[in-house]
Formats: C-alpha cells, structure tokens, sequence
C-alpha cells in the first residue's frame, strides 16, 4: 500500500484539529447535519450532473487506488526487457511468445505476441501507443471528475451558509441566538473548502499521477520490447532504458539486485 494519501490527508485533518484545540472551538459545533449533507450530496450531483453516470460510478471505483495504488519500479521493467532480449538473442522471437503466458501485465503480453507473430516495427508502436493512451483515459477521467468535486465544494458551501444567514436576518429580534446563528451559518463553507482541499482534490491529484506513473512505465516497456525486435543487444539495451528513466527514479532494485541502499522510487511513493 501506498501511504502517502493516507499521511497527507490525516496531517491536513490533524492540523485542522489540533487548530481547533488551540482556538478552544467546540468540535460538536463544527459536525452540524445540515450543513455536511447539502455540501455532501449537492457536491456529488452536480459532479454526476457534468458527466455521465457511467464515469461518476467509475470514479468512485478507482478512490481505493487513490490509497493502494502502485507502479512498478522502472528498474523491475528493465530487468525483465533486459530478460527478454537475452532468450530472444539466444532462441530468436519466437520463443517470445512462450514467454508471454509467463507474465500477468496484458500489455507485456499483447507485444510480445504481435512480436513473436511477425508484427512490422511501425504498426506494433502505432498499436502499443494507441494501448497506452487508451490504459490512461479511465484514470484520467476519474482524476478530472474529483478535480471537478473539488470546485464545486467551496462554492455549494458559500450557497448553504447564504441559505443559512436568511435564517439568522429573520430572527435579528432575538440577539440572544444571533451568535450561534451566525457561527452555524459558516459550517457550511468550511465544510465546501474542508471537502475541496482534503479530499476531492487530493484524490484527483493522486489518480492523475498514478496513471502519468503507469503510462511512463507502459512507454519505457515498449520502447524497449521494440528495441527487443529489433534485436538490440541486451547490455546495451539495459543502458539505454535506465538513461531513459530520470535519476531519481532510479534507486529501486530490481531482480539484478541495482540500486539497493538509494533514494525511495517515485514511482512507488507516487505525491
């Protein structure tokens, strides 16, 4: 599991909270019922309002990956490429496709069995391009729709505290309840920016880096299967890919045991 939601989002709650011990402020008063269900449930309908609910149920799908999700680190992607090209140099393509029932990435398996079917160099990256970009799109979506939630938020609080503050002009004869009136009244806009910058936007920010991480990793693997078919030389090849992959992220050992002792991969502790 990937911590780092989890961390950021206790911090940003903790900090609220510890605020709130400082100040001397009332916890029970900031949990008011009213206020969280309009700024709850009018956020999520006008976001299923501006998409579809095809996507809206598809995004919410992809909230635990927000906390679980991982990429796999680029040196393990070039172990096994490097792998790849030593059987290939040593039995030739074919025997890449007995290779392809040995691994669970349905994108491993796709290229090396277009290339072990003969597939021509141009039409297999024209077809793994098209792979990648349609593997982000989910991901890309789900992170523009909480992207969405998040500036919806603020504003729906700022319309309950106004709904809340006629509540407060029709009783300006009892000064007595004018102040808890008025205090109850911006519950609502502190749980419109509370939900905006704790939650939705974190969860967009981290979906469209978790599929930035899995598109990088899908490119750097079929740049060097293609490099496979073309029959470069597998050191060589390992060279070439680990240039590709910039320096901080290259610190994660892989099978070869590379890398051990450096710097965390940002591809598993993705910000």
């Amino acid at each position: 599991m990937d911590i780092a939601t989890i961390i950021g989002i206790l911090l940003a709650f903790g900090a609220l909270f510890g605020m709130a011990q400082m100040e001397h402020v009332e916890i029970a008063g900031l949990f008011l019922p009213a206020p969280m269900l309009l700024v709850f449930v009018a956020t999520i309908g006008c976001g299923v309002a501006s998409t579809t609910m095809k996507d809206a149920i598809a995004a919410f799908r992809t909230v635990p990956k927000a906390f679980t999700g991982k990429v796999t680190p680029p040196q393990t992607v070039i172990d096994d490429v490097v792998a790849l090209a030593e059987t290939a140099r040593a039995n030739g393509l074919l025997a890449l496709e007995q290779e392809a029932d040995k691994h669970d990435d349905p994108f491993m398996k796709k290229a090396l069995q277009n290339i072990a079917d003969g597939t021509d160099g141009d039409e297999l990256r024209i077809l793994l391009e098209d792979e990648i970009e349609s593997n982000a799109a989910p991901m890309r979506s789900a992170s523009a729709f909480f992207m969405g939630l998040g500036g919806f938020a603020p504003t729906i609080g700022i319309i309950g505290t106004v709904v809340s503050l006629t509540h407060v002009l029709a009783n300006l004869g009892k000064p007595d309840e004018l102040g808890p009136l008025i205090a109850s009244a911006f519950v609502a806009t502190l749980w419109g920016l509370l939900t905006a910058n704790f939650l939705w936007l974190p969860f967009g920010g981290k979906l469209r880096k978790l599929a930035q991480l899995e598109a990088d990793r899908q490119t750097l693997l079929m740049e060097g299967l293609l490099a496979v078919q073309a029959g470069s030389q597998p050191r060589l090849l390992g060279e070439r890919l680990t240039a590709m992959v910039p320096p901080a992220a290259r610190g994660v050992t892989g099978k070869s045991g590379k890398g051990a002792g450096t710097a965390v991969d940002d591809q598993q502790l993705a910000a």
